[in-house]
């Protein structure tokens, strides 16, 4: 399985943006999709994540509110649509993927993780 991470970007506080993890060699070996941020000096933080094949979804609370993932299927893509960025949301963004389901309370644990793209920058700045 390889992840791609793209939609990353500079844009202004209280702005937009929607990152895209594009999966490739087989989501039939994926069942946890989830986005992890890391800014510069500090730990690998959990932002959200889905089920490949259900409708679960469980958000960090640094962006709660802020974010929405979602995943098309079809395409075999997952986004985070971001809204109201601030500056503290400067971060790298990995998307990761895991094979085995755990439960809701563990998901945000990245040793978890079985596969990872390799980031996209988001930079909130004025």
């Amino acid at each position: 399985v390889q992840l791609q991470a793209s939609g990353g970007g500079l844009v202004q506080p209280g702005g937009s943006l929607r990152l895209s993890c594009a999966v490739s060699g087989g989501t039939r070996n994926v069942y946890h999709m989830t986005w992890f941020r890391q800014a510069p000096g500090k730990e690998r933080e959990f932002v959200a994540t889905i089920a490949w094949s259900g409708r679960d979804t469980y958000y960090g609370e640094s962006m709660k509110g802020r974010v929405t993932i979602s995943r098309d299927n079809a395409k075999a893509t997952v986004c985070l649509q971001m809204n109201s960025l601030r500056y503290e949301d400067t971060a790298l963004y990995y998307c990761a993927a895991r094979r085995q389901r755990i439960v809701m309370s563990a998901v945000g644990n990245s040793a978890y993780y079985d596969y990872w793209g390799q980031g996209t920058q988001v930079t909130v700045s004025s």
